[in-house]
């Protein structure tokens, strides 16, 4: 072969391999520089890892019969990889509104602000997104959603990387009005129109299990769900009244309130269901003698949600709804800026919830959805259950010398309020709501190598992680060589020392019911033998094997 062709069959190899590398290729999609200036917080993972402490100084007990929440202090990345171990799939919403990049110091990246002329800002801000995303997908069950809030800034970006995380058919968009009518006057928009809207993205784990395909939703959000008995309702109505009422209508009929005043309306159901609901108790009578129907929230009605948010709140309610929390009489003095509003979060758990479901926040802020949890139990009856992440930096928008740290002077007293009560801002009393509330913070581990020493350290540590886990936080027995800890339906047991087991199995003897057990091992051992004669009993997981495992999946 002369050296041309040796030459020509070189080339047409080269193509040939090009070609199969194209086809790899994604033809569609996000591409930014990743690579640039790593995240300094992801990057410290390589020889720290994260773990949780608590701060037992800012617990709140109030009904230990309801369900504990939870308060993370600490970058929302190494809270989300904490999660990642104690809630892989047991998250069934999550709610976060993001830094908006606006570069108007909202977007910290490597400790700095993203200045507006940063020709990275855009790739800064999806790596940090992506990182995020990815974790919290994990968390979800396969039932779950996010709702992620969001404006122009990065609404584009935003909807393409969601597409890439959780696959573009199961993702939807939400378009929430943030302003009323009444903002006229001198404009600083430099957009054409005034800008009265933001979006909120809808990311389902799997649209079609999803709980949004099944919850039905009320017509009337904008009233305070009645009690009767146990039972919650809204009332709807179904009288045209002024709406249009036509007399020659088959359903334009006369009916009598319960002190014997005449109603007469074109209906929305027939005469004689009318009656039978009235003889019921499914009618709601005012004092001036109108009829709704109870529209009773565990029987829920058929109606298709509209992809518009405009009858939640805007910004200004957002500002009303924590000043009146912190007793603040000017909305121009909030503590927090553009916090969301109440209504908003409460119309999204109305959405995605049925009663008992956890709530997770990693981007919780001044803590408004804990707020809304909270009102939420209260006004529709359930046990919803909220985890809050936020950082404890200072605010850098404080207009007074005093600085706020988001979580300890905001977040924190902001739930503590809603739980104990407080004085708003007319000075009345507002009792509180009840509830639990733990305080953790993120802390770290060195772990720079898999040794026996760091093995130990690591276990050592983890105890608050693994009562996070089990959802055990009442401390039964508290030895150097094992621990054992309860809520009202189950108990956890950590053995730091294989030696101690049949110790261990003393002492468990006596409980009834299931017991997860976590023993210490440097390898992945599974310690059956030594419970085989309480198998049934027990569910058995070495640690930090099983820890680390999860570390290696994100980190690596």
């Amino acid at each position: 072969m002369t050296e041309n062709n040796q030459t020509k069959e070189k080339l047409l190899a080269e193509i040939g391999r090009l070609k199969k590398e194209l086809k790899k290729k994604k033809k569609y999609g996000l591409v930014w520089d990743s690579e640039r200036e790593p995240e300094e917080v992801v990057e410290m993972c390589k020889e720290k890892l994260p773990i949780l402490k608590e701060v037992k100084s800012k617990q709140i007990v109030v009904d230990r019969s309801k369900p504990i929440n939870l308060l993370i202090e600490g970058d929302n990345y190494h809270a989300l990889s904490v999660l990642n171990y104690t809630h892989k799939g047991k998250i069934d919403v999550i709610y976060i509104d993001p830094p908006y990049n606006t570069g108007n110091k909202d977007f910290k990246y490597n400790d700095r602000f993203i200045d507006k002329e940063d020709g990275y800002r855009h790739s800064k801000w999806l790596n940090f997104m992506e990182k995020r995303l990815k974790l919290a997908k994990n968390l979800l069950k396969d039932s779950g959603v996010l709702f992620v809030s969001i404006d122009d800034n990065e609404f584009q970006n935003l909807r393409l990387l969601v597409d890439k995380v959780f696959v573009e058919k199961n993702v939807e968009i939400m378009v929430w009005r943030k302003s009323g009518d009444g903002r006229y006057g001198k404009m600083k928009n430099t957009t054409t129109f005034r800008n009265d809207h933001e979006y909120v993205l809808v990311a389902y784990k799997n649209k079609t299990k999803s709980k949004l395909s099944k919850i039905k939703i009320y017509p009337n959000f904008n009233s305070k769900p009645k009690k009767e008995g146990d039972r919650y309702y809204w009332v709807g109505y179904i009288a045209r009244g002024e709406r249009g009422t036509n007399k020659s209508h088959k359903n334009y009929y006369s009916v009598k309130d319960p002190n014997g005043k005449t109603f007469s309306a074109q209906f929305e159901l027939n005469k004689e269901e009318f009656l039978e609901l009235d003889k019921n108790g499914g009618i709601y009578w005012t004092k001036s003698g109108i009829p709704y129907r109870k529209i009773y929230t565990d029987e829920h009605r058929e109606i298709v949600c509209s992809s518009m948010l405009l009858d939640v709140g805007g910004t200004y309610e957002g500002k009303i709804d924590i000043n009146n929390v912190f007793g603040i009489k000017e909305t121009k003095d909030a503590p927090f800026n553009n916090p969301k509003p109440v209504a908003l979060i409460k119309r999204l758990l109305d959405l995605s919830t049925l009663g008992n479901e956890i709530i997770l926040d990693f981007m919780a802020g001044s803590g408004t959805t804990g707020q809304a949890v909270l009102e939420f139990n209260e006004e529709c009856g359930g046990d919803r259950q909220f985890i809050l992440c936020t950082n404890d930096e200072e605010l850098d928008n404080d207009r007074n010398s005093k600085k706020h740290k988001i979580c300890s002077d905001i977040c924190y007293p902001r739930i503590e309020k809603i739980i104990n009560g407080y004085k708003n801002s007319k000075g009345e009393k507002v009792e509180g709501l009840g509830g639990n509330l733990k305080y953790f913070k993120t802390d770290f581990v060195d772990y720079k190598e898999s040794t026996d020493k760091n093995k130990i350290k690591l276990t050592k540590e983890a105890v608050e992680m693994l009562c996070i886990k089990e959802g055990t936080f009442e401390s039964v027995l508290n030895s150097e060589y094992f621990k054992i800890f309860k809520n009202p339906d189950h108990y956890t047991g950590i053995i730091f020392d294989q030696l101690a087991i049949e110790d261990f199995k003393k002492e468990i003897k006596d409980i009834k019911g299931k017991i997860s057990v976590y023993i210490f091992s440097l390898g992945d051992d599974s310690f059956e033998d030594e419970f085989g004669d309480i198998k049934q009993k027990v569910k058995l997981s070495p640690i930090p094997e099983a820890i680390l495992k999860v570390y290696r999946r994100i980190y690596r």
